[in-house]
């Protein structure tokens, strides 16, 4: 009792660490649901080429994970950790190329140039940001409870930056009107190049010129939210080199380390079960805005259905951490997730309804919560096994955190470039708009028929996740005595 009266962390601790997890999620939330339509209607960039972009970045971003959890693990303490340096030097660098991708230079041979060097330079300084970050969960207590609580505190903040995200990018573009072209098919085949060419004339430039204006305001502001966020963090937390060290740790090499951590059978278990949720929820977050704008119609409203949904995930938050307390986190893995299904199915099987698709946003928000409450929360718990059954290895938390999301965004890049590729095929038209009845099609597949075909797979393997709530509580028992 007087150990865990130790480890106890205060709120203000706990706050401070939670603010640390809104940047990531900030930006990383403006970039899903709004970069692909920024670069398709915007920058005005080919849909093919978007494609590119947003798979080789997400890609990149991907390989980033691993890299930099082998150099945090060569990484030697400092008076202010071994984490701790990576956060401070890599923020203001990661301000400066988040802003430079919601700009629009003045050259047209090399714009997809510009968007993916800046793409993938913020992906890294982010990386270099996050995975020391969700490290530092091991770093703050050795209490289990305390690191749970922590995470649940960490979660709320991580879904309000979400609601911050939406809100701060959604109302200040929404309040352009970003100029739209009808496509030839709609007009008279004489008369199409004289009426597109009137379009342009007297609406294209100006209004174009202000939406451009308005999304790097929008960066402005989330830039100075990072800064922010960050100096909270590092002012607020203190990493604690003795809250993850056994009494018989020695030092295992990076290598051996990686061999250990990807043999280790409820890590595999549990990533391979989030990998396809992570999916499930990131195809419906790249292609949510357009689905929104093409398919219901809603161009004008889709930013604050997207607002409706992260307020509503928001909110849900606590009720999911008092849930998977009370009936055990794998309980909470099955009813969180499954319970967006009937919803993804709603939206797109009913007539477009403005009020139907605001219920259907609030009730999807919530299980948005737990899918990002419930990984955070339970890679602790393999970290705490792996060193029970592995008490001579230490200083592979890094591991663990970065090929989890090593995994997630290396599909996630591939799917997302293949959802956006597909659009391109049934025949995207830029700027348009309306859509061709493929191109609704294809949106309705994307953010309906194959997320919920992936929340299906996932659910079998989440089943075969050995570590349920008696197994939670020995390990903790049996860490106890090894310390």
């Amino acid at each position: 009792r007087l150990q865990e009266s130790r480890e106890r962390l205060s709120v203000c601790s706990k706050l401070c660490y939670a603010v640390g997890g809104a940047p990531y999620q900030i930006t990383g939330c403006v970039l899903g649901f709004f970069l692909q339509i920024y670069l398709l209607d915007v920058a005005q960039v080919d849909a093919f080429y978007a494609s590119i972009i947003l798979f080789l970045g997400r890609v990149w971003d991907a390989i980033t994970d691993p890299l930099v959890g082998f150099f945090i693990s060569k990484t030697s303490w400092t008076r202010f950790g071994r984490l701790m340096p990576w956060i401070m030097l890599s923020t203001p660098f990661a301000i400066t190329s988040y802003f430079l991708i919601w700009f629009v230079p003045g050259i047209s041979t090399g714009q997809v140039m510009w968007y993916l060097v800046f793409y993938c330079a913020f992906q890294t300084l982010v990386t270099c940001f996050h995975v020391p970050y969700s490290a530092l969960t091991m770093f703050i207590s050795r209490e289990q409870s305390e690191r749970d609580s922590a995470t649940a505190y960490r979660m709320t903040v991580e879904v309000l930056g979400t609601v911050l995200g939406t809100a701060i990018q959604g109302q200040i573009v929404g309040k352009v009107d970003t100029p739209c072209i009808e496509s030839p098919f709609f007009f008279d085949l004489a008369n199409s190049s004289v009426a597109m060419e009137e379009l342009n004339m007297t609406h294209d430039t100006a209004s174009l010129t202000d939406t451009r204006n308005a999304y790097m305001i929008a960066a402005g502001v989330i830039g100075g939210l990072y800064l922010l966020c960050a100096f909270i963090l590092v002012l607020g937390v203190k990493e604690k080199r003795e809250s993850s060290e056994l009494q018989s740790d020695k030092p295992v090499s990076y290598f051996q380390g990686l061999k250990l951590v990807m043999n280790h059978g409820p890590y595999i278990k549990l990533i391979a079960g989030f990998l396809f949720t992570s999916l499930a929820f990131l195809l419906l977050e790249g292609n949510f805005a357009l689905f929104c704008t093409y398919t219901l119609g809603f161009r004008n409203e889709f930013q604050n259905i997207l607002l409706a949904i992260m307020l509503s995930a928001t909110l849900t938050i606590p009720f999911w951490q008092w849930f998977l307390t009370r009936f055990g986190k794998k309980t909470a893995v099955y009813v969180g997730i499954s319970s967006a299904i009937p919803f993804l199915i709603i939206v797109v099987i009913l007539d477009s309804n403005l009020f139907v698709t605001y219920v259907v946003a609030v009730a999807a928000g919530i299980s948005v919560a737990a899918a990002f409450l419930l990984p955070w929360s339970m890679l602790p718990d393999v970290i705490d096994d792996f060193k029970l059954q592995h008490p001579r290895s230490q200083g592979h938390e890094a591991i663990f955190f970065s090929f989890y999301v090593f995994f997630t965004k290396f599909t996630a890049g591939v799917s997302l470039g293949i959802s956006t590729l597909s659009l391109d095929f049934a025949g995207y038209q830029t700027r348009g708009c309306s859509q061709p009845g493929q191109v609704n099609f294809t949106l309705k597949m994307l953010v309906s028929a194959v997320p919920v075909g992936l929340i299906l797979l996932s659910l079998p393997l989440f089943k075969l996740y050995p570590i349920d709530e008696e197994k939670r509580r020995k390990n903790k028992k049996a860490l106890q005595d090894l310390r």
